[in-house]
C-alpha cells in the first residue's frame, strides 16, 4: 500500500516576530489554517520540518501547540514525524510526548531519512 507524505515546514506553522520571539496566538491561527487546508489530505502522513526554525519554543508553548493540535484529530490522525537539528532535539521530543498524550502518533527525528523510514513502516 502506498504511503502519502506531506511535508510542512516550520515557517508554515510557527510565527515569530523579527526579533525571533514566538507569537503563540499567530502560531495557533496558522495551525488552524494548516488543519483546514490539510483536511482533504487526511490520509497523509505528516512531516513537520523544523530544521530551519530560527527560534525555539518554550516547553509551555510546545505543550500549548500540542494541545491545540488535539482539536484537529480527524485531520491529523496518521503518523506525524518532527524533524529538527540535534541541538533542538529535546524540544522536539517533548512536543512528541505532549502530542502522544493527546492521542497522536508523533515521533522526533534528526534526519529526514529516519523520519521517512518510520512513516512508511507498517
Amino acid at each position: 500500500m502506498a504511503t502519502h507524505i506531506k511535508i510542512i515546514h516550520s515557517h508554515e506553522f510557527i510565527k515569530a516576530t523579527l526579533e525571533g520571539v514566538i507569537d503563540i496566538n499567530e502560531s495557533k491561527k496558522l495551525l488552524i489554517d494548516i488543519s483546514s487546508a490539510a483536511e482533504p489530505m487526511a490520509d497523509y502522513e505528516i512531516i513537520l520540518d523544523a530544521r530551519k526554525a530560527n527560534s525555539v519554543l518554550t516547553k509551555t508553548e510546545l505543550w500549548y501547540l500540542a494541545k491545540e493540535l488535539s482539536k484537529f484529530h480527524k485531520t491529523f490522525y496518521k503518523k506525524i514525524a518532527v524533524i529538527c537539528p540535534t541541538e533542538k532535539f529535546d524540544f522536539a521530543g517533548f512536543f512528541a510526548l505532549c502530542s502522544e498524550n493527546n492521542g497522536f502518533r508523533v515521533n522526533a527525528f534528526k534526519s529526514l531519512g529516519d523520519a521517512m523510514e518510520w512513516l512508511i513502516e507498517v
